[in-house]
């Protein structure tokens, strides 16, 4: 068999942590055990749809449309001497304890050292597992092409996250009720090759802090600085301290990115938060169209909208709680882990607000900028202003007055303009502010339009975009998801061949399944 890389035989995490001894691949608790050894299930033909070549240029290997490679990357054939296996997590979903979840339909089939980092590879959709609990460890190809679409886009954006290297359709169909209303269809198979330096997550810690496997705890968290945070040395109380420490800065980093392309996950349950700050599992997650801080994009949230954009830190600080908790057993003293905590809720702040200072083209911060940019804000929420239109053209147009600003502001709303014109003093009097702002920087307009586009994306995946890509791939034409990828490259870029994806959401789109409503299926 034809390998496209050297892989590893089974790789240091299935070396050095504690490995489920049963081999029955039926839902159960599985205890005192990092993973269990299982096997990909047979695709019945599958079908290359997609593949990410800038990515699989900077691993250095090269694949194609081979029967080998596809096998691979199918869940068809696995790599020699590497044993695949499935990750044993908990976590909090919706603020609740749900007690063991684990990789349900993810298998890690190879880890590589590759350019100098050590990359695990996992389909996810290639079969049951331990902890597939009553599901069939499957995945459809609509919930896989927003996946894989999103994860190489969120990357050219700058956003932290795993990555995706192929997309197989399977060939089996697979029963789905998308809303969970009771209707369900067959809808085509499909698996994603994802990958990253570790798929370890917050819940990774909870499960054996709330089992009060410590044992199995502390070899976790100290394999996880071995091999992730190494730089901290030796483990002692100090040096999970300062991981945890780490762990916060970048989960906060993480999140400053998402407000800034208007990223809204969904699904900010414990288990799908990375130890890494990355971002990962994409479900039910969506672009800010309409400037809404209330919005979800997950129907499953949309009575309480704990995941809503305007709340993602205050989320991410609720989880980072539950993962201090976790690590508590191997400190035994919560001052230190509350004095972290309570540092996040600052530095937040000010990162959030340098960020937003950047997408204006501002340089200085001063100790109204938070009511300048909360004016901002509010005024987009009530004109209903489309956020990545907005920031854009503001990076690309020099305004002589307000009334050429406020072309760009009629241009941008999803409002009527007789609804518009009701905001219109309100804007008019921060456009006052924004222009002497400006002009006291003195920075010379081009310099300050490139250091706007820099942070401010032309292209994001909008819903509708990603599914209009399904739609066609269901009929078997692929061409638009590779259109998105070649789009999704160069977000910052201007693409004037590209022009007509830099738009509003198209009425169509607004109440749309799988444009507006989306579920954990999605």
């Amino acid at each position: 068999m034809t390998q496209f890389f050297k892989i590893k035989n089974n790789g240091h995490f299935t070396e050095e942590l504690p490995v489920d001894e049963s081999l029955i691949n039926s839902p159960r608790q599985v205890h005192n055990a990092c993973f269990s050894n299982v096997e990909t299930k047979q695709p019945l033909a599958p079908e290359m749809v997609h593949y990410s070549n800038v990515f699989i240029d900077e691993l250095g290997i090269e694949i194609n449309n081979s029967k080998d490679n596809l096998g691979l990357l199918s869940g068809a054939n696995k790599f020699p001497d590497f044993s695949p296996y499935a990750m044993c997590y908990g976590g909090h979903q919706f603020g609740h304890w749900a007690g063991q979840l684990g990789d349900g339909r993810a298998i890690n089939i190879a880890e590589a050292d590759l350019n100098g980092t050590n990359w695990k590879f996992q389909l996810k959709g290639a079969g049951p597992t331990p902890y597939s609990r009553s599901a069939d460890g499957l995945a459809v190809l609509r919930s896989s092409v927003r996946e894989y679409l999103c994860s190489e886009a969120m990357h050219h954006l700058g956003v932290p996250t795993t990555r995706a290297m192929s997309l197989v359709k399977t060939g089996d169909l697979v029963p789905r009720d998308m809303l969970y209303n009771g209707n369900v269809k067959n809808e085509p198979g499909a698996v994603v090759c994802r990958v990253s330096p570790s798929f370890i997550r917050f819940g990774s810690f909870q499960i054996f802090a709330a089992r009060n496997e410590t044992d199995t705890l502390k070899k976790l968290v100290d394999y996880t600085i071995k091999h992730h945070f190494g730089h901290l040395g030796i483990p002692s109380k100090e040096t999970y301290l300062t991981f945890f420490k780490e762990v916060v800065a970048k989960t906060r980093e993480m999140i400053i990115h998402w407000q800034r392309v208007g990223f809204v996950h969904g699904v900010m349950n414990t288990d799908n938060m990375s130890i890494l700050g990355l971002t990962i599992d994409y479900g039910p997650y969506g672009w800010l169209e309409n400037y809404d801080p209330g919005w979800t994009p997950n129907t499953t949230d949309i009575q309480n909208k704990r995941y809503r954009f305007g709340d993602q830190h205050e989320i991410a600080l609720w989880n980072l709680m539950q993962l201090a908790n976790a690590l508590y057993p191997l400190i035994n003293e919560v001052e230190p882990l509350e004095e972290i905590l309570e540092e996040y809720k600052n530095s937040y702040l000010n990162d959030y607000y340098t960020m937003m200072t950047s997408k204006l083209g501002l340089y200085n911060i001063n100790n109204d900028t938070d009511k300048f940019i909360n004016q901002l804000l509010a005024n987009m929420e009530q004109s209903e202003i489309d956020m990545t239109l907005f920031y854009r053209e503001l990076s690309s147009n020099s305004y002589e007055d307000f009334n050429s600003f406020w072309v760009t502001i009629q241009e941008v709303s999803y409002l009527d303009d007789d609804k518009l014109d009701i905001h219109k003093e309100s804007w008019m009097n921060w456009f006052s502010l924004f222009a002497d702002m400006i002009e006291n920087e003195g920075v010379a307009e081009n310099e300050r339009s490139k250091r706007m586009k820099a942070v401010n994306p032309k292209y994001v995946l909008r819903n509708y975009m990603a599914q209009l890509a399904i739609d066609d791939a269901e009929k078997g034409n692929y061409s638009l998801i590779d259109e998105l990828y070649i789009l999704l490259l160069k977000p910052y870029d201007d693409q004037p061949e590209m022009e007509k994806w830099f738009a509003k959401r198209p009425d169509w789109a607004k109440e749309k399944v799988g444009c507006s409503m989306l579920s954990c299926s999605s």
